[in-house]
């Protein structure tokens, strides 16, 4: 029995980058010997094991056969005679099937040693077109390695459009998909993850809502006028300020509701919220987004515009805003919402210090407004509705204020 370190330790030990995850590779062993040395089974379609002491992953060396549709429709066989070189050319991408074994020797079968030179993310194999989900990983990685230079092979593109147009990505599951849209959000470059899936035709799958909006133009001002570039370009900006994972979603679906967007932003009061709810809403449900992330969402796409233009508004929407978003028991949340505003603000220089203005004015009105509260007006002998009208009105003169020094 040998065992090598395989997958994305390997290759990011090769370039450089921090390695987060080690995965091993068993071969000429059998589960009856693993489990007697202590190692529990977790995969139930793979057999991957858990080390007793480091708890990191060790599968058996495997090959697979595609026997039905989607990513699990694969029968695999792991019988002790699986060699290395099997194993390894059973995976997506070359430079994800390099080994390393226990004397440090690099075992190359798919010359992933090469196109980490030449910067390529290539299949290795015609069979990389059995397995939908690496569609989504090549994007993935691709978001991760684009700023060393990487690229997508030519032909690697070719299926993965093959892959998109077949019908296969919808056999994936809502918890594989948003796994990887999660993870590859929080790359180095998540803006190149969007690109690629439309490039190859997957994003009108797996997220219609943002392919449907990608060319279009709306009316929110201080911004880039159309959608998809106004997204790519706040992306970038999120990761060079690395803003959180749900900022960086809602990024991508702020601009959904363009067909509905208000067009008076300066109104006294914030107007029922639009049908975009229920867009984001079946995007959450679809994709089982966690609430993290989706509810910073829904407020990216309802009161973005409200935000960015905040300095020109009436106290009593800056109010309305305050209470909608629930910044007096969520302010941490509020501020990610901000962060938002601050990307997108990012795709119109000529504009960037209109936004942030608005941008500054209510970190300075909510710390402001956070100073009059209930307790003083209950102190003065009010009740009920009283308590809350007076509360409001308070805000609002402190709110006029403030605006004659903005």
């Amino acid at each position: 029995m040998k065992i090598y370190l395989v997958g994305g330790a390997v290759r990011d030990q090769l370039l450089g980058l921090p390695v987060t995850e080690r995965d091993w590779v068993v071969v000429g062993g059998s589960a009856a010997e693993l489990e007697a040395l202590d190692y529990q089974q977790v995969g139930k379609d793979f057999p991957v094991f858990l080390h007793p002491k480091s708890k990191e992953e060790y599968a058996l060396a495997r090959t697979e056969r595609k026997r039905g549709r989607g990513h699990t429709g694969f029968t695999v066989d792991a019988n002790p005679e699986v060699s290395l070189d099997q194993d390894l050319s059973r995976r997506d991408l070359t430079i994800n099937a390099i080994a390393q074994d226990d004397s440090g020797q690099l075992i190359d079968p798919c010359h992933g040693l090469k196109d980490i030179q030449q910067r390529q993310l290539r299949h290795i194999s015609p069979a990389f077109n059995e397995d939908p989900l690496r569609v989504l990983r090549v994007a993935r990685f691709h978001a991760k390695l684009a700023h060393l230079g990487f690229s997508i092979a030519p032909e690697t593109r070719l299926l993965m459009r093959e892959i998109s147009r077949s019908g296969e990505l919808a056999t994936l599951s809502a918890e594989r998909i948003w796994r990887e849209f999660s993870q590859a959000l929080n790359q180095a470059s998540p803006q190149i993850f969007i690109q690629t899936l439309r490039q190859c035709e997957a994003l009108v799958a797996l997220l219609p809502e943002l392919d449907r909006c990608f060319d279009q133009h709306d009316n929110m001002r201080n911004v880039a006028s159309q959608i998809g570039q106004r997204t790519v370009e706040a992306l970038t900006y999120s990761a060079k300020q690395n803003l959180s994972g749900p900022v960086r979603w809602s990024l991508c679906l702020h601009g959904i509701n363009y067909l509905s967007r208000a067009k008076n932003i300066a109104a006294k009061t914030i107007g029922p919220e639009p049908d975009s709810n229920d867009q984001v809403n079946a995007i959450t449900q679809r994709l089982k987004v966690p609430n993290e992330y989706s509810e910073l969402a829904l407020l990216a796409v309802h009161y973005c515009d409200h935000i960015m233009q905040a300095k020109n508004s009436k106290p009593d929407l800056i109010i309305d805003l305050f209470d909608r978003c629930d910044v007096w028991r969520r302010p941490e949340r509020f501020e990610q919402l901000l962060y938002c505003c601050e990307a997108l603000s990012a795709t119109n220089h000529q504009q960037t210090h209109t936004v942030l203005g608005s941008i500054t004015f209510l970190r300075t009105a909510y710390q402001r407004c956070l100073q009059i509260n209930a307790e003083q007006f209950v102190n003065a002998g009010l009740t009920g509705k009283a308590i809350g009208e007076s509360l409001r009105n308070a805000r609002k003169i402190c709110l006029a204020e403030l605006k004659q020094q903005f």
